[in-house]
Order: C-alpha cells, then sequence, then structure tokens
C-alpha cells in the first residue's frame, strides 16, 4: 500500500426487499419540494412509481418530475432538468432508476445552483463545484454502475459527441440509496448483461495497474470470482433472487472507491467506450465488452505478473507447463468465453459503429495511462479489430 489515502464515504445504503419502506425515515430530512428523475415507463409498468408517490404524499412533499433520462444522458436533458430545479426551488433530488438517472440527478443537484452554461463548466473545462448543491438520493432499479454509492457523473453532448465524466466533491454522493433486487428483475435482460459487464469492467480497470499487490487486489479478485459465479446463476434464471442480490451489492461495491485505493488505474477501457456511445448511443456494458479482450490482448505484455494473476486466482488456470505470457493469454480466453456463454461479448458492428466513425472515436477518446499509453492509431487498430 505505496499510496496514501483518505476514504469516507456519505452514503447510507438500505438494501433488501424491504428497502423502500425506509422513504418513511428518510424524506422528512429534507424540504418540501423534491425533484423526482426518472427514466421512461417502467417504473410506471411495474407500480414503483405510485408506490414512491404514496410515500412522497404521506410526507407531504411536493413532487416535480423529471422523466425520458435515457442511457447515456445528454447535456440537453442536464439542462433541462436543471431548469426544473431552479424554477420550482427543489429540496432534494431522487433518482429512480439505474446509473443514467443517478448520473444525471448528481448532475443537476451540483448545477441547480451555478452560473452559466453547467455542461461547458463542469464537464467540459472540469471546473471545481464551488457553489451550494443540492442532496442528491437514489432508488436504484439496474445495478452495475455503481453510481449509488459514488460521486461520478457522465453525461453526453450529442451535438459535439462528447461523452464525459466526472468525479464531483463527496457533496454529490447520493446522501442515501435503496437497493431493492427485485426492482432490477423487471428490466429487459439485455439491461442485466450490460449492467454485469459493466461491474467487471469496473473491477478490471482498477486490476489492472500498478505491480505491487493491494489489499483491494485481494478484495477484487473475490468479487471478480463471485460476479462470474453470479452472472451464470441469473443468465440461467432471471429471477434468482440470491444471484441478483449479489450481483447489485458488487456493482455497488466495484466502484464505492474501496478496491482501488492506494493504486493508480487503467480506465483506458471506459475512455475508448465513452466515445463509442457518444456517437452510438449503445448500452454502456456492452460497448465496454465489445472493447476489452481486444485491449487486453494489446497490453497485456506490459503488465504481465498482473495478468498471470487474473489467469490464476479468477479463472483457475495452473498449468505449470504453460508459459507467464501463455498463462496469461490463456486468463483473456477465459474472460472471453465466458462473455461468450452468457451472451455479452457484441461485436461493435452489432452496436451501431460504422468504419467511418473509428478515426473520430479514435481521436477523441481519452486515455489516461494504464500499463500502455496507447496512441489513437493503435486505439483504431482495436476499435477495428473489435469490428
Amino acid at each position: 500500500m505505496n499510496f496514501d489515502f483518505t476514504y469516507y464515504t456519505p452514503t447510507k445504503i438500505y438494501f433488501g426487499r424491504n428497502a423502500l419502506t425506509n422513504l418513511r425515515t428518510e424524506l422528512p430530512k429534507y424540504g418540501p419540494t423534491v425533484l423526482m428523475v426518472y427514466g421512461r415507463n417502467s417504473i410506471k409498468k411495474n407500480g414503483l412509481y405510485d408506490t414512491i408517490m404514496e410515500y412522497m404524499k404521506e410526507a407531504g412533499k411536493t413532487v416535480v418530475e423529471l422523466s425520458g433520462v435515457m442511457s447515456n444522458p445528454t447535456a440537453d436533458k442536464l439542462r433541462e432538468g436543471v431548469d426544473l430545479a431552479r424554477k420550482h426551488k427543489v429540496d432534494v433530488v431522487l433518482a429512480v432508476g439505474g446509473g443514467s438517472v443517478v448520473d444525471c440527478s448528481k448532475g443537476i443537484a451540483a448545477s441547480a445552483k451555478a452560473d452559466g452554461d453547467v455542461f461547458t463548466r463542469f464537464w467540459v473545462n472540469q471546473e471545481d463545484v464551488t457553489n451550494d448543491t443540492l442532496p442528491v438520493a437514489a432508488v436504484v432499479t439496474m445495478s452495475g454502475t455503481g453510481s449509488e454509492m459514488n460521486t461520478g457523473s457522465v453525461i453526453t453532448d450529442t451535438a459535439t459527441k462528447q461523452k464525459i465524466g466526472r468525479i464531483f466533491d463527496e457533496r454529490l454522493a447520493p446522501r442515501f440509496s435503496i437497493l431493492n433486487p427485485e426492482y432490477t428483475m423487471t428490466l429487459p435482460e439485455y439491461q442485466m448483461k450490460s449492467g454485469i459487464f459493466d461491474t467487471f469492467s469496473h473491477l478490471m480497470e482498477q486490476y489492472f495497474s500498478d505491480t505491487e499487490v493491494t489489499t483491494g487486489d485481494y478484495m477484487n479478485e473475490g468479487l471478480m470470482r463471485g460476479l462470474i459465479a453470479n452472472a451464470r446463476k441469473a443468465v440461467a434464471n432471471p429471477t434468482d433472487y440470491e444471484a441478483r442480490s449479489n450481483l447489485m451489492w458488487t456493482a455497488t461495491v466495484a466502484l464505492n472507491g474501496i478496491v482501488g485505493l492506494s493504486k493508480s488505474h487503467d480506465w483506458n477501457v471506459h475512455g475508448i467506450e465513452h466515445q463509442i456511445g457518444a456517437y452510438t448511443g449503445c448500452a454502456h456494458g456492452m460497448g465496454l465488452a465489445a472493447i476489452s479482450p481486444t485491449y487486453y490482448r494489446y497490453i497485456y505484455k506490459h503488465g504481465l505478473p498482473r495478468f498471470v494473476a487474473f489467469a490464476r486466482n479468477v479463472w483457475d488456470i495452473c498449468d505449470d507447463s504453460l508459459s507467464d505470457e501463455e498463462v496469461a493469454l490463456a486468463g483473456i480466453d477465459a474472460l472471453e468465453n465466458f462473455m461468450r456463454e452468457c451472451g455479452m461479448y457484441p461485436t461493435l458492428t452489432e452496436l451501431g459503429v460504422t468504419e467511418d466513425m473509428i478515426d473520430d472515436i479514435a481521436n477523441t477518446a481519452a486515455i489516461y495511462g494504464g500499463y500502455k499509453k496507447v496512441s489513437p492509431a493503435e486505439v483504431a487498430d482495436i476499435l477495428r479489430e473489435s469490428m
């Protein structure tokens, strides 16, 4: 553990079948006007909307609604929410949905009391948020992003083809998040699989970095093994509560900061996928899946000991007759085989990427470092190999 660190999370988690009842405890802590942010119609179809509105009524809240938040929330949707928050002088933002809804809600909470164009200031220019912010909370219906217990927010400007993530300060972490695994069972299986790989990618982005083995790396290996086992169960039976509950909590722990302490991270797969998403609007987890095996085969030699550990400790590849390079490649093969088995390894072509997009995606992708800092030309090669 070579790097000093401070770890703090202000988010209270309510987890389980009866978690939503805790709105009775939490809602009275905030002012009278709530901005409820959600997607399209799923929470109305499954009855969650009506149940939440009953709790709102019981608590005497005035509810302002921002509906229609899309996968890969846009700068225009963010601005719409900011305008509502300002107009109605809301006191708290409640996200009801998956990571896109939570990300958008954090952005609104950060921006409602700010001046100027907030997307340009806080995402493009990455300015510090010096203004007052609104409290934000979440009721999670899709697991994968971990946004319910961190301060990250990813917003897409469709006009400029920029999908930009940023980390806010601790004020923008959800004050509380409600996680009922049963809510995740109402979503299409495709979204479940996308969320599973999003979680897996978060773990790998933090694992494939540095040479020293940290406490977080040991935790990470256990989380990856558990994710693999429960993903197989959930794909076989999407209503398996035990599997879905384990997947949901793994998604939260994977990106609440705990496994990444005292080490550098990679995040190049995310940096590349963000631009894939900006150009295609594809499901984030599937975009990550499409390029991950290719990317890791491209860089594994530069972090060989960690890829060997991944093969041995996560996939149980312990053939002593193999060289370290062969073991490392066998681990990446095992990852790919698992993805194919679970139906989460699309081609970029299937996600809507065309040849004429590749150079633009490669030239605008954020590259953070990792074992090898890939050039735009190398990113283009990775993209073409993933078509």
